[in-house]
């Protein structure tokens, strides 16, 4: 095998009297440059990413939908799917509608590629007993999957629901069957026009609701992780601070409360539509919603946000 430029270099150096001895650098070069299957980490896809409690908001916007909310660790994702011609198509208004950019090709075949490949079969995983998801550092914790219906629900919802078939036949998704709430690889929760009893009429269910973070009290629908493991609002509506001087006593205490509410039923708590720019005021939302026990951090800019 003809030698790398690198060992070459090194090589070099060596001969040179700069480097000493051949050492830990000339290993490395010599295992790469080998191909040894030493080296082959078999679920390498999220090797050393940490998954955080980010929501991407408006994923399909980015330049590569999922995969780059997965680069950065953020564990929860959000697709604006509408019905057209029998075509679950994603995009945030009708003009930016395409025949290619579905639910199925941004979304769920991606999945399916990624967690095939996390979740080999063979004589080491022939008694596991519950699917890897997408973090290989924490192959138990979920992606969160936000399909946020646009068009009519109880029209859309079928059409949901048949396509995310290939994710449940391979059981990678989140299931609440017979009483028993079981976490798999996806968890996928309805939001827009998402038909609330469309949702409760599942059985067994694995698409779940996203429940009014400010409606859970004093409510005629009995709140759980069973029914909505997530629960959204408006945090302008809600809050309103906007991150500039200091929070109120009362807008700080509103944050608490519906947080506390949402915990109490073992739901997690959103806002979204938090300030975006200027940056300085950005930030201090979120480290307000996190001083105050908030789940998600919902964020556009992905990069900031896991830097956070």
């Amino acid at each position: 095998m003809k030698p790398t430029w690198g060992a070459l270099v090194i090589n070099w150096l060596v001969l040179s009297g700069i480097l000493a001895k051949p050492g830990v650098l000339q290993q490395i070069e010599h295992l790469e440059s080998s191909n040894s299957p030493l080296l082959r980490y078999p679920t390498q896809f999220s090797q050393g990413i940490i998954p955080k409690q980010i929501h991407s908001h408006n994923d399909y916007w980015r330049d590569v939908p999922l995969l780059t909310a997965l680069s950065y660790g953020v564990s929860s994702v959000e697709a604006d799917v509408w019905l057209v011609d029998g075509t679950l198509l994603v995009g945030h208004e009708a003009a930016a509608l395409t025949k290619e950019r579905t639910l199925e090709s941004l979304y769920i075949q991606p999945l399916l590629k990624i967690l095939r490949s996390q979740n080999p079969t063979n004589e080491f995983t022939v008694n596991q007993t519950r699917p890897n998801g997408v973090f290989d550092t924490s192959s138990g914790t979920p992606l969160q999957l936000l399909v946020d219906m646009k068009t009519d629900g109880a029209a859309t919802l079928p059409f949901v629901l048949r396509a995310i078939e290939p994710l449940r036949k391979a059981h990678y998704l989140t299931t609440f069957s017979n009483g028993v709430l079981t976490k798999s690889a996806v968890t996928i929760v309805g939001t827009g026009n998402t038909p609330l009893e469309g949702i409760k009429a599942l059985s067994p269910r694995d698409i779940f609701f996203d429940a009014p973070l400010t409606g859970l009290v004093n409510s005629n629908t009995t709140w759980d992780a069973t029914l909505s493991p997530l629960a959204s609002v408006d945090y302008e509506v809600a809050v309103g601070w906007n991150g500039i001087g200091n929070i109120t006593d009362v807008q700080s205490a509103s944050i608490t409360s519906l947080v506390e509410q949402a915990h109490d039923l073992g739901i997690t708590a959103r806002f979204w539509d938090t300030p975006g720019w200027p940056r300085q005021a950005r930030d201090n939302v979120w480290k307000q919603l996190l001083r105050s026990g908030a789940d998600w951090l919902n964020a556009d800019d992905l990069q900031a946000a896991s830097n956070f």
